[in-house]
């Protein structure tokens, strides 16, 4: 068994910060799986998709994941819409497959999670920081239908309960 690395969970990101700014969120990701644990990677991209991101910030993550493979973590079907200025050797296949930078023990222990438990790795949200494009990935688990319908219903009592505690306070 490996040790546990050390997650970025606990770290808060600044999102009013300058030095933050969200491009995609895949919010189905969060609606599909439980979260378990979550990582903080950078992307390796090519000139042209750091530009696309940039300025366009069309970028889907509906239906990608992640899978480690020989060592390595990658990143299957994002969509990166081509850079509309880019041409020759600028160009890219919007859906190829994109490595993910993480630590090795990152690699390992997640590997050994979704070896031994059968969870899978799925990303949650792509942004700037410092300049740099980062994604977050999160260690998840499926849920059943059931627990989807509780989720639903748990949003719905919290939604209730702020509206009549705002209705209170008028």
């Amino acid at each position: 068994m490996t040790p546990k690395p050390k997650s970025n969970s606990n770290k808060k990101i600044a999102e009013k910060s300058e030095n933050y700014k969200l491009v995609a969120n895949n919010r189905r990701a969060r609606y599909e799986y439980e979260i378990l644990e979550t990582f903080e990677c950078g992307i390796e991209l090519k000139g042209a998709e750091v530009k696309s991101i940039r300025v366009g910030g069309r970028l889907s993550l509906t239906q990608a994941y992640c899978q480690v493979e020989k060592g390595q973590l990658w990143l299957h079907l994002v969509n990166i819409a081509p850079y509309e200025y880019s041409s020759g050797f600028g160009t890219f296949d919007p859906n190829r497959k994109r490595k993910l930078l993480a630590h090795k023990e990152q690699i390992d222990f997640l590997y050994h999670k979704t070896q031994e438990k059968s969870w899978t790795i799925v990303p949650l949200s792509v942004y700037f920081k410092n300049g740099k494009v980062k994604v977050t990935v999160a260690l998840a688990k499926g849920k059943k239908t059931y627990d989807k319908r509780a989720a639903i219903i748990q949003k719905d009592l919290i939604r209730e309960s702020d509206r009549e505690l705002k209705n209170r306070l008028k």
